[in-house]
């Protein structure tokens, strides 16, 4: 997700935006809605896809309420789909919802919300919260856009996943509509504005090489794993070339747009 690397100071009152145009509570609003509502109807897709790949209609839905992260979500039913152990299987969609703890820690920051509430948000941090939020001029702001996309995307997502498993039986084949790729498509939409550096395209690109080409060879939900060794081989080859295999800061020499 993107970071407000040069914010404007947060508080509770309103501030301008990079246009210099205060943002209103209507405005966060609809920008919230619009997240929340667009992915949260891509929920029906797991719910198709979970269905068949053998989860009953209540394990597909508890997966929903208590995971609610598509990406670990569809790589868990991926992989049982594909014949993987059910520990491998979890192992994958627990280092992909791995991601989620850091955007926690800045979120936590930002909102600084009520001890008594921050159990109830930790459930609502997911990438497209912390999109919305992030992008909020104010801590009002960022507090307003969070809660309307964490509610909008919490009930449409569970209400759609319900929908996709009852009505997966009436659409057959589902490997034929091609459901499977909604939310990968909708991950890649997320993940393709953070590829700013070259050290980034070049780490995701070699993250895709190695899962596909791992693929064939090993167990389901294995390849996933691997291909996050992409990240320290990167960092370590950027190390040599620049005379030093722990130099890592040399990813910051070249700023990117959002000033990293």
């Amino acid at each position: 997700m993107p970071e407000q690397t040069t914010s404007p100071e947060i508080t509770g009152e309103p501030a301008e935006t990079a246009a210099g145009e205060v943002k209103s509570d209507a405005a966060v609003v609809r920008d919230a809605l619009g997240v929340g509502i667009a992915v949260g109807l891509s929920g029906f897709a797991f719910g198709v896809t979970s269905a068949g790949s053998g989860l009953s209609v209540l394990q597909t839905c508890v997966l929903s309420l208590l995971v609610f992260t598509g990406a670990s979500q569809f790589a868990l039913v991926g992989a049982l789909a594909a014949g993987g152990n059910p520990y491998t299987a979890a192992a994958g969609a627990f280092f992909l919802g791995v991601r989620n703890a850091f955007y926690g820690l800045r979120l936590s920051q930002l909102l600084a919300l009520p001890r008594a509430l921050r159990p109830l948000a930790a459930q609502w941090v997911i990438d497209e919260t912390t999109a919305v939020t992030l992008s909020q001029p104010t801590r009002r702001a960022a507090r307003i856009g969070f809660t309307v996309t964490g509610i909008t995307l919490y009930m449409l997502w569970n209400l759609t996943t319900l929908l996709g498993a009852l009505g997966a039986e009436a659409l057959g084949d589902t490997d034929s509509w091609g459901l499977d790729a909604a939310s990968p498509a909708v991950f890649l939409a997320l993940l393709a504005p953070m590829l700013r550096s070259t050290t980034e395209r070049v780490t995701a690109a070699l993250a895709v090489l190695l899962a596909l080409g791992l693929l064939p060879v090993l167990p389901a939900g294995v390849p996933v794993l691997l291909s996050a060794l992409a990240a320290p081989a990167v960092l370590f080859l950027m190390g040599r070339r620049n005379g030093s295999p722990g130099d890592t800061p040399a990813m910051a020499a070249t700023p990117t747009e959002d000033g990293r």
